[in-house]
């Protein structure tokens, strides 16, 4: 995924030239600085990318995302600049002053770091226009769909057909998939539409994922592989996962794991990936939604869709993007999440089933043992859920938890296993007395004192 980094300045280009090389995992192949009377703004890219990024660049356009909603947005326009990030929030953003009150914005928050922590985040939906932020956009309940099950099953799976074929740029393809329902569906959905698609799959040795994962690329017919890891291969990587990923919170951290190892083998075969991240929030996957009224669900899947950009979105940019790939989350592209919301909430969590209307929508495409497997969280289904966990509490005093789980901007730590990754984090980052920029797993919320 493209980065991009800029100042509300002219003149600075050697300042956003170092900026970028910080980023310059996120593209190798291109690289563009534009000044204006106003600004200085620079973009990298990768090689896949390079024909679109140069035609919009030629319009003093430039863009980070594959677009399709899913995208930032930098319009240089008579020494004027307009900055827009997609509705969703899957590509990233963030703010800073400087020590002369400059604005300055990059694609990660460790390209502004070198200048100051003092870091926010452009929300989804939010603009930067006459050097002001703006909302133009946000999620909000609309009118139910009065169709029938049937009626909505198959005007879904052809809306999710016409957003994977428009992502199709080349012959060739890759796709995540951990066996369960949302990745395989997205994979199945993808592969008449490529000649050769790739599916990547990882987890621990016999790791149910795994399993499901050889099962459901069987039977789409894919180019599979998988990586199948050990806890020494977890501890060598969890630096490079904790300084891309940005954040010490142990959920995002631990599919982060296995996200870095399957883009990493993706690199080595396609450009761009689909993934299945959005589909629990759309369509009620997790297993505490069941116990919510149903006539507060609706609520409910609005704000955890809301809050998906700084962790689980987050975490798909930063892993693709450690390796120049393009994620396409085809469950967040506008016209998805829109129709998506506006199904009756009895449709998502029927008799128990969860997301009910989406295994009626795709259940041709896929094994029956798929189609019907029960939400399993990510790090079970890989196996790793207490790996890292155990080795965190052997290595780390109760003593030395309690002394330590303070952080500057007065968060408290949950577990040691977070203290472990926060401990790798500040080697990376530091003492950050302001993280209001990261996200946080639902129900791992931060203690304040």
């Amino acid at each position: 995924m493209a980065g991009i980094a800029g100042i509300f300045k002219p003149d600075r280009r050697g300042l956003i030239d170092k900026m970028l090389e910080i980023i310059s995992h996120r593209g190798e192949y291109g690289k563009e600085i534009i000044e204006t009377e106003n600004a200085t703004v620079g973009m990298i890219w990768s090689q896949h990318e390079d024909n679109n990024a140069r035609d919009l660049i030629n319009k003093n356009i430039f863009r980070a995302g594959p677009g399709h909603g899913h995208q930032v947005k930098v319009v240089m326009n008579d020494g004027d600049l307009r900055i827009e990030r997609g509705r969703i929030g899957v590509v990233p953003l963030y703010l800073a002053l400087n020590h002369a009150n400059e604005i300055m914005f990059a694609s990660e928050v460790k390209a502004l770091l070198p200048i100051t922590d003092q870091i926010v985040e452009l929300m989804p939906g939010q603009m930067i226009a006459n050097n002001e932020i703006q909302t133009y956009y946000e999620l909000k309940k609309q009118a139910p769909l009065t169709m029938t099950p049937d009626e909505i099953a198959g005007q879904l799976l052809e809306l999710l057909k016409d957003t994977i074929k428009h992502r199709i740029t080349s012959d060739q393809a890759g796709a995540w998939i951990s066996g369960g329902l949302d990745s395989s569906a997205v994979a199945a959905l993808a592969k008449p539409y490529v000649k050769d698609l790739h599916t990547f799959a990882g987890g621990l040795k016999d790791a149910p994922d795994l399993h499901f994962a050889r099962e459901a690329a069987e039977f789409i017919g894919s180019d599979h592989h998988e990586v199948i890891i050990d806890r020494n291969m977890m501890l060598k990587i969890l630096p490079d996962v904790i300084y891309h990923l940005e954040s010490f919170d142990a959920n995002q951290v631990r599919s982060g794991i296995i996200n870095l190892c399957v883009a990493y083998a993706a690199s080595e075969y396609v450009a761009d990936v689909f993934t299945g991240e959005g589909g629990d929030e759309l369509f009620a996957g997790h297993k505490y939604l069941k116990d919510i009224p149903l006539q507060d669900l609706y609520d409910e899947l609005i704000n955890i869709t809301k809050r998906l950009h700084n962790t689980s979105l987050q975490r798909v940019d930063r892993m693709a993007s450690a390796f120049g790939l393009s994620a396409h989350i085809v469950f967040m592209d506008p016209e998805v999440v829109e129709f998506a919301l506006r199904i009756p909430p009895s449709f998502k969590l029927l008799e128990g089933i969860e997301k009910w209307i989406l295994r009626k929508a795709v259940k041709d495409l896929l094994p029956r043992k798929i189609i019907s497997r029960p939400k399993v969280n990510f790090s079970e289904g890989t196996g790793i859920e207490k790996v890292l966990a155990d080795y965190a509490e052997s290595k780390i005093s109760t003593r030395n938890f309690e002394l330590e789980r303070l952080l500057p901007n007065g968060w408290r730590l949950n577990s040691k296993e977070e203290l472990f990754y926060y401990r790798i984090f500040r080697e990376h980052f530091g003492d950050l007395s302001n993280l209001d920029w990261m996200g946080r797993t639902r129900n791992v919320v931060p203690e304040k004192v």
